[in-house]
C-alpha cells in the first residue's frame, strides 16, 4: 500500500482490488475510501447482529447471511466482494464463526 495514507487496509479487504498479477486494480485513494466505509459499516452492524441474535429468532450463521444478502443486493452501495468482507468482519469482531457465503457476481 502507499507510505502516504495513515490508513492502510489489511491484505484481506486489498485483495479485493487485486488482478491476478497482484497489482491494484484501482487507485490506492479509492481502495483506502471503500475499505473505510466497508468497516464502518462492519462496525456498525455488529450491535444490529447481536440484537437479531439475542432476539431467539436466528443463529449467528442464519444473521451473518441475512446480512450478507442485504449488503450484495442489487442497489447496494457496497460491491459483492465488499459484502462478502464485511460479513466476514462483523463475524470476527463478534468473535462468531464465519458462514460459507453464497458464490455470488465479482464486479
Amino acid at each position: 500500500m502507499d507510505d502516504t495514507s495513515q490508513i492502510q487496509p489489511p491484505p484481506s479487504f486489498a485483495e479485493l482490488f487485486r488482478t491476478r498479477s497482484g497489482k491494484l486494480s484501482a487507485p490506492i485513494a479509492e481502495v483506502v475510501a471503500r475499505y473505510e466505509l466497508c468497516e464502518d459499516l462492519a462496525c456498525h452492524l455488529t450491535e444490529q447482529a447481536q440484537t437479531l441474535y439475542h432476539s431467539g429468532n436466528s443463529s449467528e450463521e442464519q444473521v451473518l447471511l441475512g446480512m450478507h444478502a442485504g449488503l450484495a443486493a442489487e442497489g447496494s452501495v457496497v460491491r459483492v466482494p465488499e459484502a462478502g468482507w464485511i460479513v466476514q468482519r462483523v463475524a470476527e469482531l463478534l468473535e462468531w464463526r464465519a458462514p460459507l457465503l453464497p458464490v455470488g457476481n465479482a464486479e
